[in-house]
């Protein structure tokens, strides 16, 4: 494996899977490619406007995100991020494909069968969907 994705949406909920990402990018010597996708349907509030906007979270996501390349730099690690926006799943998914990922690590926000059959499961649409195998980091608990 030469190529790992993250997906995460680079808040403390994807802690774990981003430490996952980290020391077994190092343990195989793969480069880290660190994916995080903008659902613009999560920042709409009731009535249609939009609660923040969108470039406001995307350069908060990239200031992020430079915060995960500096780690990787320090720890002998090639990390690079892609923002994109749109459905989560598909994204990440369609992710996977164009850049070739040997393997997807994905956090688990562990919300069970009854959340999932509300909210979605964006886990679950990348294990399902993903042209190579996946990863699902459940949180740790503190």
């Amino acid at each position: 494996m030469k190529k790992l994705l993250l997906a995460t949406d680079l808040t403390e909920a994807s802690a774990s899977a981003t430490d996952e990402a980290f020391e077994l990018a190092g343990r195989l010597e793969a480069s880290l490619l660190v994916v995080s996708v903008i659902d613009p349907g999560s920042l709409l509030m009731p009535g249609g406007r939009f609660r923040v906007r969108l470039d406001q979270v995307r350069e908060r996501r990239e200031l992020l995100a430079q915060e995960l390349v500096e780690r990787g730099r320090m720890g002998g690690i090639d990390v690079s991020f892609l923002i994109w926006t749109g459905d989560p799943g598909d994204m990440i998914v369609e992710a996977a494909e164009a850049e070739h990922a040997d393997m997807v690590l994905v956090g688990s926000h562990g919300r069970g069968a009854v959340g999932r059959l509300f909210l979605g499961s964006v886990s679950e649409h990348v294990v399902r969907n993903a042209p190579c195998p996946v990863l699902v980091v459940r949180p740790t608990s503190h």
